[in-house]
C-alpha cells in the first residue's frame, strides 16, 4: 500500500487553504465548474466535470520515475516498429492477416489515404500510456495518440510548484508540459510559414477548455497558435487560412485533436484532407489508423511476429514490452482448426480453442477485458469496456457475444485484466469544502513529445479512483494531481 505523503509543517487548515486556492485557479482557467458566484476567465466555457483536489502531488520512487524516463524512447521504437510491421504486410514481407486487422472496418477512401508515399514514416509525435501500478510492477492498458489532459496536466504541474519548497520535484517542472508541447508543435510545423491550429471537433468537445487555455500559455512563450473548430478555417488554392477573431493568415501546422472514425461528421475535414496531400499543410497525428488499435498489443504478444519485434525493438526492449503490455487477443469468430488452440489462452488450465469456451468461464476465470480496438465511437474514453469478473456471468457472455459479432465493422480485443496496487491519499472535496481519506487504485498518464529522434517526459497525470471501480479514468470521484519525487540530497 502506497500513501501520498504530507507536505511537511502545514496544518489540515493550511493544506485545507492551499486546495482552495487550486479549486479556486483551476475555475478561473476554464478547467473546473465554478462555484455559485464565482468569476471565471471571460469567454472560457466552464468544464462540467468536477474531481477530487489532492492535498500534495503523487508520490513516485526514483526507480519509478527511471523507468518512465527510458519508457518514453521505448514507446517511440514501438510505434515506429508498428508502422513497419503495416507496411511490411502490405508489402507481403510480413504475414498478410496483419494488415487486415489493422484495416478490419476502415473505409477504403482512409486506408488509400493513409498509405501514400508522403506519410510513409510518420508516427505520432505525442505518446501518452495509460498505466496501472501493480503489486508486481506496471502495467500497460493502452495507448493513446490523440489524448486529452495535456492542458489539465500543465495547469496543475504549474499550481502543484509550490511543492517544491517542501522538497518534492515535480515530473517534467512546472512548465514542462506547456514547452515540450511547444517544442513538439515547433518540430513539426518545419520550416513551414504560418501559424498552429489546434483543430476540434465536436466530439472532442469536453477537451476545448483546457486546449483552450493551454494555448493561451503557448502564446505567452512566443507560439503562434490557435485552439479552433473547422468554421474557422478556408481553403484557398495556397492552402489553408485561419479566419477566427478577425484573423486571416496561413496555417503551417494542424494538431489533429478528433478521431479519425468521426472524420465524415467533422466540416472541412476533407479540405484538410487535400491541403496535407499537396503538401500545403502538415498534420499531427498523421492520418494513419493502423497505428491506433489496441489490438496492436496482441500483435506484440503473437508467437508468428516474435522474430519481427526482436529484430526491430532489439531483444531487451521486445522482453521489457511484453512484460508490461498485458497480453492481448483479437476476438476474431473465424473458426480455429480442430489441431490448433488460441496461443498463450487458457481457462482453469485448460487450453481454449473456441472464444465462446470463454462465455462460461466462472468469475475467478475472467479476470479479463472486453474493449473495442478503435476506429469507433466505443473505442476511447472508457466506453465500450466490459472487465470480467465485475459483472454477472450472462452480461459477460453477452459482452463477449456482441465483441465476436462485430468484428467485420469493429474489431474487439481481449486482454488480461491487471489489479491496481492500493494508494492512500488526502483529499479536498471541492462540493463540501472538507478534507477527506480516499484507499484507491491508481491509473498513470505519462505524457511524452517527440522533437525529432528526441522524447522527452513532460509530466505525469495520476488519477485515483476507489477501490471498487474496475475502470479508472477522469470522474468525479476521482483524485487528480501530478506526479513528484523526492528532490535528492545534494553532497
Amino acid at each position: 500500500m502506497t500513501r501520498i505523503l504530507p507536505l511537511p509543517d502545514l496544518s489540515t487548515a493550511d493544506l485545507l487553504h492551499r486546495c482552495t486556492i487550486i479549486r479556486d485557479q483551476l475555475s478561473q482557467a476554464g478547467l473546473f465548474p465554478a462555484l455559485p458566484g464565482q468569476d471565471v476567465t471571460a469567454g472560457t466555457a466552464s468544464p462540467t466535470t468536477t474531481w477530487r483536489i489532492a492535498t500534495t502531488p503523487l508520490l513516485l520512487t526514483h526507480d519509478q520515475l527511471d523507468f518512465f524516463q527510458q519508457l518514453g524512447p521505448q514507446l517511440f521504437s514501438f510505434y515506429r516498429a508498428l508502422n513497419r510491421l503495416y507496411a511490411d504486410s502490405l508489402r507481403g514481407v510480413q504475414p498478410s492477416w496483419v494488415a487486415e486487422y489493422l484495416d478490419q472496418g476502415k473505409p477504403e477512401w482512409l486506408l488509400t489515404y493513409s498509405r501514400m508515399k508522403r506519410f510513409r514514416d510518420h508516427v505520432p509525435a505525442v505518446i501518452r500510456p495509460d498505466i496501472i501500478p501493480t503489486q508486481d510492477g506496471m502495467a500497460i492498458t493502452e495507448l493513446d495518440s490523440v489524448p486529452g489532459g495535456i492542458g489539465i496536466t500543465a495547469c496543475l504541474s504549474g499550481l502543484y510548484a509550490a511543492s517544491e519548497a517542501a522538497g518534492l520535484s515535480l515530473v517534467g517542472g512546472p512548465e514542462g508540459m506547456v514547452h515540450g508541447f511547444a517544442a513538439m508543435l515547433k518540430a513539426q510545423r518545419g520550416q513551414r510559414t504560418g501559424c498552429i491550429a489546434i483543430l476540434l471537433s465536436e466530439e472532442a468537445r469536453d477537451y476545448r477548455p483546457e486546449m483552450t487555455w493551454l494555448t493561451t500559455k503557448l502564446q505567452a512563450i512566443g507560439l503562434d497558435a490557435y485552439c479552433v473548430e473547422p468554421r474557422h478555417i478556408r481553403f484557398t488554392e495556397e492552402g489553408l487560412q485561419l479566419i477566427s477573431e478577425g484573423m486571416d493568415q496561413p496555417i503551417a501546422l494542424i494538431y489533429r485533436f478528433y478521431e479519425l472514425f468521426d472524420l465524415l461528421n467533422i466540416p472541412k475535414s476533407e479540405l484538410v484532407q487535400y491541403a496535407a496531400k499537396k503538401d500545403r499543410v502538415a498534420v499531427t497525428p498523421p492520418y494513419k489508423p493502423a497505428l491506433e488499435e489496441k489490438l496492436a498489443f496482441a500483435l506484440l504478444h503473437h508467437p508468428i511476429l516474435r522474430p519481427f519485434w526482436e529484430q526491430a525493438l532489439g531483444r531487451e526492449v521486445f522482453l521489457h514490452l511484453t512484460t508490461i503490455m498485458p497480453r492481448t487477443w483479437v476476438l476474431d469468430p473465424a473458426p480455429v482448426p480442430p489441431s490448433a488452440t488460441i496461443p498463450g489462452l487458457t481457462i482453469g488450465g485448460r487450453a481454449v480453442t473456441n472464444w465462446r469456451d470463454l462465455a462460461t468461464a466462472t468469475q475467478k476465470e475472467r479476470h479479463l477485458v472486453i474493449k473495442p480496438s478503435g476506429f469507433s465511437e466505443l473505442a476511447w474514453g472508457s466506453r465500450g469496456v466490459s472487465v470480467g469478473h465485475d459483472m454477472p456471468q450472462h452480461e459477460w457472455a453477452g459482452a463477449l457475444d456482441k465483441a465476436l459479432t462485430s468484428f467485420p465493422q469493429t474489431p474487439y480485443i481481449l486482454q488480461e485484466f491487471h489489479k491496481g496496487r492500493l494508494y492512500e491519499v488526502d483529499y479536498f472535496d471541492p462540493v463540501s469544502g472538507e478534507m477527506k481519506h480516499l484507499s484507491g487504485r491508481a491509473r498513470l498518464s505519462p505524457y511524452y513529445f517527440v522533437t525529432g529522434e528526441t522524447v522527452e517526459l513532460a509530466g505525469i497525470l495520476a488519477t485515483i479512483c476507489p477501490a471498487d471501480k474496475k475502470v479508472i479514468h477522469g470522474m468525479k470521484d476521482a483524485v487528480m494531481a501530478p506526479c513528484a519525487t523526492m528532490m535528492k540530497a545534494e553532497h
